[in-house]
C-alpha cells in the first residue's frame, strides 16, 4: 500500500531491475495528447500553405512539450518514492500538460501563446517542487546544492518565458531560441559538482516507450486521414500507396531505434546529456512523419493547397531527419565497419530523393527504409565482431 509521505531520497544507479512504473506510463500517454495536438495543427498550416509558420510553431510548442516531459522522466529515475504527495505532484504536471494541450490550436492560428504558458507554469512550479523536496531530504551537501540549482534554475527561467507571451510576433522566434538555450543550461549547470542519480537502464527504457508511443500516434494519425481519404473522397487508388509507404516507415523507424542497446551510451552525465537533448529531434521528427502522412493524403484527394512535391517532402524530410539522428545519438557507436557506418546516412539521402518520385514519393520512401532493415540485419549476421559486440551488451 501506498504510503502518504516518504522521504524523497536518491535512488541507486546501481538498482536492479529498474523498470517504468505505471504511473510513468501514464504519464507518457497523456503527454502524447499534446503531440497529437501539435501535430494537427502542423497538417492544418502546411494543408493552407503556411508552412513556415506552422514548422515554427510546432518546432516551439513541441520544446514545451518534451522538455516537461524530460525534465519529469530524469528526476523520476533519480528520486521517485512512490508516495502519496509524490503521485499527486505528478498528477498535477499531467493536468498542467492537458491544459498546455488546450492552448495548441490558439497557438498555431492566433499565434497567441497565453494558454501554453500556463499549462507550462503549472508543470514547472510541479517540478521546481519536487527538486525542493529533494532538497530538504538531501543528505550530502553537495546534492542537496544539485537539487535547489534545479528547482531555483526552473523558476527563474519560468520567468522569462513569460516573454513569449509579451514580446511582439516577429521577436518571438528569438525569445523562444534564448529560453530554449537557457532551460537547457539549467542541468548543465545545476550538475557541474554532484549528479543525479538517474538509472541508465530506466532512462533508456523511458526514452524507448515515449518514442513507441509517439510512432503509435503517428500510426493512428495516419489510419484516420487514410479512413478520412477512402470514406469522404473514394480515392482509395491515390491513398493506398501512401498508406503502405507510411506503414514502412514506421515499422522500419521503429526497428532502427531499438536495434541498438541505447542504455550502454549512458555512462557518464555529458553523455547522457547529449543523448537525452538530442530526442528532441528524433520525438518531433517521429511525430512529425505523421502529420506528413496526413498532408500527403489531403494533397491527394485535392484538400491541400500544395504541389505534390511539397506534399512528398512533409514525409520524407522528418523520416530522413529520424533516421540521421538516431545514428548520430546512438546507432554509429555500434557500427563495424565502413559498410554498417554508411547504411543509415545513405538511407537518409535515398530518402530525401524519394521526394521527386510524384504520387509515389511516400510509397518509395518506405521501400527504402525497409530495404534498409534488411541491409543492416544482413551486414550485421555477416560481421561476426557485430554479433560478439551485441552479445556482450
Amino acid at each position: 500500500m501506498t504510503q502518504p509521505f516518504l522521504p524523497l531520497t536518491a535512488r541507486s544507479r546501481e538498482e536492479s531491475h529498474r523498470v517504468a512504473t505505471p504511473l510513468e506510463l501514464f504519464f507518457d500517454l497523456c503527454f502524447v495528447v499534446a503531440v497529437a495536438q501539435a501535430g494537427a495543427e502542423l497538417v492544418h498550416a502546411v494543408a493552407e500553405g503556411h508552412a513556415g509558420q506552422g514548422i515554427a510553431d510546432y518546432a516551439m510548442v513541441f520544446f514545451a512539450i518534451w522538455w516537461a516531459w524530460m525534465n519529469f522522466s530524469w528526476f523520476a529515475s533519480a528520486y521517485d518514492n512512490d508516495d502519496v504527495l509524490y503521485r499527486v505532484i505528478t498528477l498535477l504536471q499531467i493536468a498542467g500538460v492537458l491544459v498546455l494541450a488546450a492552448g495548441v490550436s490558439r497557438a498555431f492560428e492566433e499565434h497567441d501563446f497565453l494558454v501554453v504558458y500556463l499549462g507550462y507554469v503549472v508543470m514547472r512550479l510541479a517540478m521546481a517542487s519536487q527538486w525542493l523536496r529533494a532538497a530538504r531530504h538531501a543528505t550530502a551537501p553537495a546534492e542537496r546544492t544539485m537539487c535547489r540549482r534545479y528547482a531555483g534554475g526552473v523558476l527563474v527561467v519560468q520567468v522569462g518565458w513569460l516573454a513569449l507571451v509579451l514580446a511582439p510576433e516577429p521577436a518571438r522566434p528569438w525569445v523562444f531560441l534564448v529560453m530554449a538555450l537557457a532551460e537547457m543550461a539549467v542541468p548543465v549547470y545545476a550538475e557541474k559538482d554532484a549528479p543525479s542519480n538517474w538509472h541508465p537502464h530506466h532512462i533508456a527504457e523511458r526514452y524507448g516507450l515515449f518514442t513507441i508511443i509517439v510512432l503509435g500516434e503517428t500510426v493512428a494519425a495516419a489510419t484516420v486521414a487514410v479512413k478520412t481519404g477512402i470514406e469522404e473522397n473514394d480515392a482509395l487508388g491515390e491513398v493506398l500507396p501512401i498508406a503502405a509507404g507510411g506503414l514502412l516507415l514506421v515499422f522500419s523507424a521503429w526497428w532502427i531505434y531499438f536495434v541498438v542497446p541505447a542504455h550502454d551510451r549512458l555512462t557518464s552525465s555529458r553523455q547522457g546529456f547529449l543523448w537525452g537533448y538530442g530526442h528532441y529531434v528524433i520525438f518531433a521528427s517521429a511525430a512529425a512523419v505523421g502529420a506528413g502522412l496526413e498532408i500527403a493524403v489531403e494533397q491527394a484527394v485535392g484538400k491541400a493547397h500544395l504541389s505534390t512535391l511539397a506534399a512528398s517532402a512533409a514525409v520524407t524530410i522528418p523520416s530522413a531527419v529520424f533516421l540521421l539522428s538516431v545514428w548520430l545519438l546512438h546507432a554509429r557507436y555500434f557500427k563495424v565497419g565502413i559498410a554498417q557506418q554508411l547504411v543509415l546516412p545513405v538511407a537518409s539521402f535515398a530518402i530525401l530523393m524519394c521526394s521527386f518520385a510524384g504520387r509515389w514519393a511516400v510509397l518509395a520512401a518506405g521501400i527504402v527504409a525497409a530495404v534498409t532493415v534488411a541491409v543492416g540485419v544482413t551486414l550485421t549476421a555477416r560481421n561476426p565482431r557485430t554479433r560478439a559486440t551485441a552479445e556482450t551488451a
